[in-house]
């Protein structure tokens, strides 16, 4: 039996494709029977306009497990944003949270125990976007989601590189602040 996992946390950023493209996971991992159930099951029956809350699917009836529940961080107004992120990011969600089990992050034995929350960023220009790469972006989300869960899985980055490589990190957009370029 695996241990127990109270929660975890875990982002990753994929970029490289196409403009508006990138995705930036944020997600939370933890038993259905502790603080991770909770925070899912009070989000699903408290929904927000502009921000619902949908569970990853790899279709519209095949949930996956861990169950994953979809929290958009850009308030959606738009019903092509809606299609795109219920779409072709809601898949790949779901497809990153298999590979993920796949490859032996997440404990299969544990798969109808932990739960996760996942924040989801998708670049509101994809509304604007008349050529937009649907099999890249499902790639580039399905593949952050796999990384984020990973990263909170394995704990990392640990504490001892963060302390190491702390002065010689820059946040981007600080940087471009500094640079005069935001």
């Amino acid at each position: 039996m695996s241990e127990r996992i109270i929660m975890r946390t875990g982002e990753a950023l994929v970029a490289g494709g196409p403009a508006g493209t990138a995705a930036e996971p944020e997600i939370i991992i933890g038993e259905l029977d502790g603080p991770v159930g909770t925070a899912i099951a009070t989000l699903t029956g408290d929904q927000v306009q502009g921000h619902s809350r949908v569970f990853a699917i790899l279709n519209t009836d095949i949930q996956v497990r861990p169950v994953t529940l979809m929290v958009s961080k850009v308030t959606v107004k738009n019903s092509r944003y809606t299609n795109i992120l219920m779409g072709t990011v809601q898949a790949a969600i779901a497809n990153g949270v298999l590979d993920a089990v796949r490859a032996g992050d997440i404990p299969k034995e544990k798969a109808n125990d932990l739960g996760i929350i996942c924040s989801v960023w998708l670049n509101p220009s994809v509304i604007k976007d008349d050529n937009l790469d649907h099999q890249i972006l499902f790639n580039i989300h399905r593949e952050a989601m796999a990384k984020a869960i990973h990263k909170a899985m394995t704990n990392t980055p640990d504490i001892d590189w963060l302390l190491e490589n702390q002065e010689k990190i820059t946040h981007k957009y600080f940087q471009m602040g500094l640079d005069g370029k935001i």
